[in-house]
């Protein structure tokens, strides 16, 4: 954007509602955050939640740009975030219009809200909005309850009131534009850009020589499949033992799994399958160097942030065959059915053999990959922004 143009509108609303609760970042924090540091300079905030929708000027909006970048305990935020809006009460109490410019709104947050195309309307903004996903939609039986109706009228809502769409794939936008000719509503002007990918800090010095772990990395929930995996692990371990290679799980346990967790919490598997919780991102750095492969099993993604981070930091992936891991795994990995039990144990087996002809094939390809940067997504968003 050029250096004398308008103040942006930029959306602070998920960042304040997610360091106030104090929880772990999740790839749309991450995202929320690069565009923090992008474009907060030379924006006004825009606060929108269940008791209101605020834009607030300039001043005030610095001022709590500064409170977010602070990284301290959350109980400190929270007496910083009380204090400021004290004494900002004014601001958050007086509508302030938006005067025809663009809300950057990457979070989703919001969207769900009822009167929110009213208040746009009113407000004199522009909306530029992140589609992340429509998994609620497509994939139901994968979410929290009441998660497809919520969803619904978040993407309702985008088609309804943005004036420019982001996706975060090619794919999320191939769906979002059938979704949107199912329930004849219109699409308005789109741009894939893929995130920024976040750097693994691999261990110094040389790489160790290859494990015989395979790693599954994200929150357990049924859209991960999990299952596939411990129906594949129950037969290697049936069938080598303690010579099977080993399962290592790396991820907090979530919804929609309880046939995946009553079968981890059973055991059976000896030790060939471990759960490790969440961990720190040197720790994921420390077991993803020495693994034989990264497996992605599953049934759904608007993106895949774990498949791009393992390939930049030049660990195989083996992965569904999903249409937007084509895409973002730029012909690299192998895919697999989600549901071919017999072929994920195939390749499996194949990448842990000691000198495996296909572990050395995708290697090979992997010279060719490029992650994707922040450079390069805010240059292709910046320019976008110009035509609007």
């Amino acid at each position: 954007m050029a250096d004398n143009a308008a103040p942006l509108l930029l959306d602070a609303s998920r960042m304040v509602w997610r360091r106030w609760a104090g929880v772990r970042p999740t790839g749309i924090d991450r995202l929320c955050l690069a565009w923090h540091d992008h474009y907060a300079a030379r924006a006004q905030v825009v606060l929108v939640h269940r008791r209101g929708r605020h834009i607030l000027p300039m001043a005030a909006s610095q001022a709590l740009f500064r409170l977010l970048d602070d990284e301290g305990p959350r109980d400190r935020f929270r007496r910083r975030f009380v204090a400021w809006a004290a004494r900002n009460l004014i601001h958050l109490l007086r509508p302030q219009s938006g005067l025809g410019r663009l809300w950057l709104n990457v979070g989703h947050t919001g969207l769900n809200l009822p009167h929110l195309a009213e208040w746009v309307r009113a407000a004199d903004i522009r909306p530029v909005l992140m589609l992340h996903d429509i998994i609620p939609i497509t994939h139901p039986q994968y979410c929290r309850d009441g998660e497809r109706a919520r969803h619904e009228v978040r993407v309702k809502t985008l088609l309804r009131i943005a004036h420019a769409i982001l996706g975060n794939s090619q794919d999320t936008l191939d769906r979002l534009n059938a979704y949107a000719a199912s329930i004849d509503m219109a699409v308005p002007r789109v741009l894939p850009v893929w995130p920024g990918t976040p750097r693994l800090a691999m261990p110094a010095g040389a790489r160790p020589a290859p494990s015989n772990d395979f790693i599954i990395l994200g929150t357990i929930e049924g859209r991960k499949n999990h299952m596939l995996l411990l129906n594949v692990w129950e037969r290697l371990v049936a069938q080598y033992g303690e010579a099977a290679p080993r399962l290592v799980i790396i991820g907090r346990r979530g919804w929609a799994c309880d046939d995946v967790l009553a079968r981890l919490d059973a055991g059976g598997f000896g030790s060939r399958v471990v759960e490790t919780g969440a961990l720190s991102d040197d720790d994921i750095a420390q077991a993803l160097a020495g693994a034989r492969a990264l497996l992605f099993p599953s049934f759904a993604e608007g993106y895949g942030l774990p498949l791009v981070e393992a390939l930049d930091a030049g660990v195989p992936v083996i992965a569904s065959n999903l249409d937007v891991f084509r895409e973002i795994g730029q012909g690299v990995p192998d895919l697999l059915p989600p549901d071919d039990v017999e072929g994920w144990a195939a390749a499996i087996m194949a990448y842990a053999a000691p000198d495996s002809p296909a572990r050395a094939a995708q290697m090979a390809r992997l010279a060719q990959f490029r992650a994707p940067d922040w450079p390069s997504h805010f240059k292709a968003v910046d320019a976008f922004l110009e035509t609007l």
